[in-house]
């Protein structure tokens, strides 16, 4: 008889204690039970994961408290909970990998290079939005096309020195245009 009595005493503590926490992590309290999250922390080496495991176990406890079976610890149950809330977050993230701080990945991509070239080339449009149709069309054609005198010729139907000549215009054009801005 007295055995039964300092168990379900032991056991009220034990409910009391974790009832408390179950109660503070509703409101919102963010909690940490060392003993809780340390049984996890080998499956989950992020310790902000870590904690929030051992947060979402609460509030999952505390909504599921009427499934509580009595003869047993409540330790356990609590336990065995976070143990299954460790499980679903280890297979949820299993396919990311952590990156240390500092890692650097060699890259052939040269981001700062293709920054500098797409503003560039928007400088350059809008620059040639300013100028007349009649030079910026053959120094389209050359500079972003990448086409030849003659075939700028062959596509505008104009002589090659008539092309030579716009060109040259167009140039001088852009130079004060781009310059101005």
């Amino acid at each position: 008889m007295v055995l039964g009595t300092v168990y379900c005493m032991r056991l009220f503590e034990e409910f009391h204690t974790y009832t408390v926490y179950i109660k503070k992590a509703r409101c919102g309290i963010v909690l940490s039970s060392p003993p809780l999250q340390a049984g996890i922390s080998r499956g989950i080496k992020d310790e902000h994961k870590a904690a929030d495991v051992v947060q979402e176990s609460f509030i999952k406890a505390f909504i599921n408290l009427n499934g509580f079976n009595t003869q047993k610890k409540f330790s356990s149950w609590i336990y065995r909970i976070v143990h299954n809330e460790a499980v679903n977050i280890i297979k949820k993230h299993q396919k990311e990998i952590v990156i240390p701080d500092g890692v650097d990945f060699e890259s052939d991509e040269n981001i700062e290079n293709d920054f500098e070239q797409k503003e560039i080339i928007a400088k350059v449009e809008k620059c040639l939005g300013e100028i007349p149709i009649l030079y910026s069309e053959p120094l389209a054609l050359r500079y972003i096309e990448d086409k030849s005198y003659e075939e700028i010729g062959d596509i505008l139907r104009i002589p090659m020195g008539t092309v030579a000549t716009r060109m040259s215009r167009a140039k001088i054009l852009m130079k004060h245009i781009c310059q101005k801005d």
